[in-house]
C-alpha cells in the first residue's frame, strides 16, 4: 500500500501550507492540501460552506477529502485543522508518519489575523483558538509521530525539524 511520505496536523495558522509546500521540493515529491481538495471539489471556499451548508455537512467531506488523499497520494500531505476531530480519520492515520505543527496562541492568531474569513475564529479568535486547542491538541498528540513547534522559526526552519524529527533526507 502507498502512503503519503509526510502527513502535516495542527490548527490554522501553524503554517502547514507553507511548510508542507517546502518539504515537498526538499524531499523532491508532490504537496496536496486537503482543505484545497474540499474547495476545488465544492467550487467555493470554506467559509461559504460553513455559512451555507454547515460544519457537519463540511465535516463529512473533511472525512471523505482526507481518506481519498491518504489512499491516493504518496508526497507530502496537509489536513485542515479539525481533521483529526473524526475518529475514523484519526484511525487512518494510525502508523503513518504524521507530524504535529504546534504554534502559541498569539503567533496563531498573529499569523491568521484578527480580521479573518474563518469561521471558527469569528467572534473573539484569541478566546476561540484557545478552546479549539485545549480540544484539539490530545488529539493531534494521538495521531503524532513527532511535535514540531513553530513558534519564533521560520517555514525552512521547520521543514529542517519535521524531516529531522521522521529522519528523512532532502532529494
Amino acid at each position: 500500500m502507498s502512503a503519503p511520505l509526510v502527513v502535516l496536523v495542527g490548527p490554522m495558522g501553524v503554517g502547514k501550507s507553507t511548510v508542507g509546500e517546502q518539504l515537498a521540493v526538499r524531499l523532491g515529491a508532490a504537496y496536496r492540501d486537503t482543505d484545497a481538495d474540499i474547495v476545488a471539489a465544492e467550487g467555493r471556499p470554506i467559509s461559504d460552506i460553513f455559512v451555507e451548508e454547515g460544519e457537519a455537512y463540511f465535516r463529512e467531506r473533511e472525512r471523505q477529502a482526507v481518506r481519498s488523499a491518504v489512499e491516493e497520494h504518496t508526497g507530502v500531505l496537509a489536513l485542515g485543522g479539525g481533521a483529526i476531530l473524526d475518529p475514523s480519520t484519526r484511525e487512518l492515520l494510525t502508523g503513518l508518519p504524521v507530524v504535529f505543527l504546534d504554534v502559541e496562541v498569539n503567533e496563531a492568531v498573529r499569523r491568521v489575523g484578527l480580521n479573518t474569513a474563518r469561521p471558527l475564529l469569528a467572534v473573539n479568535p484569541r478566546q476561540q483558538w484557545r478552546q479549539l486547542m485545549e480540544q484539539r491538541r490530545p488529539l493531534y498528540n494521538q495521531v503524532a509521530r513527532a511535535v514540531v513547534a513553530t513558534d519564533e522559526r521560520t517555514p525552512e526552519e521547520v521543514a529542517q525539524a519535521v524531516l529531522d524529527a521522521l529522519e528523512l533526507k532532502d532529494a
